[in-house]
């Protein structure tokens, strides 16, 4: 069986069991694809250009940016996650989006979304899972800056995109490509770079986890996901499975 390389069926895949239509209707609507340099900002808040993306390469960051000049980061997007999807939606845009690295994006517009939610309503269906899980993972960043401690928060983030990647084919059990900085991490988690720094290297002696060279290593999972008091349910990942 040959091993599906279009990341978003692959994530849309978990909560449905695509038929060959299915397939070539997603395959469809990634076909129109860009490339875009990582460091340029893709959308900006205040636009009013109504566009959107499937991400099927790379790495992106969602954040605002504040008064004094600090960024919020409130989520990153992986191969197989939707771009902007509220931008088609709303009058004007409320965040930005900046890719991490170099990215394959397929731009997707408001009328090829009606026209899926209309003649493919099992589509329809995974994708709203899809959305939801999104904004599940948006709620449980809350909590985390909100009120868990600084060890919960990395190790409690470094699980959920764990978990994140090995669905769409990225990520092994023990391991996964991570091109973030400590200033991501700081700016995602409400933490201060230095900050960040301590917490890894408290987070490797208890736990076992490394983070060097763009790579995510766990020692111990059971450990780690006792460090970050962590159950996984928000993200779903069982999904609808619509027969």
């Amino acid at each position: 069986m040959t091993k599906e390389t279009n990341p978003l069926i692959r994530k849309l895949g978990a909560s449905i069991r695509l038929s060959g239509e299915e397939r070539t209707v997603l395959t469809d609507l990634t076909r129109t694809r860009r490339r875009f340099a990582s460091g340029k900002e893709i959308i900006h808040e205040g636009d009013t250009e109504h566009r959107a993306f499937v991400l099927l390469e790379g790495w992106v960051s969602s954040f605002k940016i504040l008064r004094d000049g600090s960024r919020q980061i409130v989520d990153f997007q992986i191969a197989g996650d939707f771009i902007g999807m509220r931008s088609v939606l709303l009058r004007t845009v409320d965040h930005n989006v900046e890719p991490i690295t170099d990215i394959v994006a397929a731009s997707i517009h408001l009328d090829e979304v009606m026209e899926l939610f209309s003649s493919q309503p099992r589509v329809a269906a995974a994708m709203m899972w899809a959305l939801s899980a999104d904004e599940a993972i948006v709620v449980e960043r809350l909590v985390s800056v909100g009120r868990r401690h600084a060890l919960e928060r990395v190790a409690h983030f470094l699980l959920e995109m764990r978990a994140r990647l090995r669905l769409v084919g990225m990520g092994r059990q023990q391991s996964f490509p991570c091109p973030l900085t400590q200033y991501h991490l700081a700016d995602a988690l409400g933490l201060s770079a230095v900050h960040v720094n301590r917490v890894l290297r408290q987070l490797r002696e208890d736990t076992g986890v490394t983070f060097r060279g763009g790579v995510v290593k766990f020692g111990n999972i059971d450990r780690a996901m006792e460090t970050a008091n962590c159950d996984m349910g928000y993200l779903d990942h069982g999904g609808l499975i619509l027969e």
